[in-house]
């Protein structure tokens, strides 16, 4: 009597959690996929991303067919815009650097501030792989190279007379950079 007792409890619960576990629904999570674009495009250059942070190794050579000469020259042989003349040496606007080679994001315009120097400057960069640095023993000068973190594209130099809290002055030149206004 007793088996016949379990069995009937089996066959009657049994179909009962079936039943349980088919009326649970599972829980949906109300996410956001959120797709990251581009703020700047640049169609002949295919390495321009404002999202990629994947390190590139581009040769010269290529980055010479895509870069405007004077990008090109800035960025690739080191060159240095003359003081007083880039587009955001005096700029003030709120917003976002980019590098203007490969897109990475280099500063926000909360580190920027008046140097009076003829360049932009900033105190700090928006991540710790952001810019990268090398030091530069050329026009008979020691100083520290700033160098875009994505693409080693030239920015320009980092000295340590900025303002607190870094003491530090990243010196760029405008032509390095692209910038994309706060939306407002």
């Amino acid at each position: 009597m007793k088996t016949k007792t379990q069995i009937f409890s089996l066959c009657f619960l049994i179909p009962l959690f079936i039943l349980q576990a088919c009326g649970q629904s599972a829980k949906k999570q109300n996410t956001k996929t959120v797709v990251m674009e581009n703020k700047i495009t640049k169609p002949g250059n295919p390495y321009y991303s404002n999202t990629d942070t994947t390190k590139l190794n581009v040769t010269d050579a290529e980055w010479k067919k895509v870069l405007p000469e004077d990008v090109y020259d800035v960025m690739r042989n080191a060159d240095t815009e003359r003081p007083f003349t880039g587009k955001y040496w005096n700029t003030d606007e709120k917003g976002t650097y980019y590098c203007a080679s490969c897109g990475n994001l280099l500063f926000r315009s909360g580190a920027k501030f008046a140097s009076s120097c003829g360049w932009p400057s900033f105190f700090e960069q928006d991540n710790k792989k952001s810019v990268v640095y090398k030091n530069d023993n050329s026009l008979g000068m020691e100083r520290i190279e700033a160098l875009c973190g994505r693409c080693g594209g030239h920015l320009g130099h980092l000295f340590d007379d900025g303002p607190e809290p870094t003491g530090k002055r990243y010196c760029m030149n405008s032509i390095a950079l692209d910038f994309v206004p706060d939306s407002k």
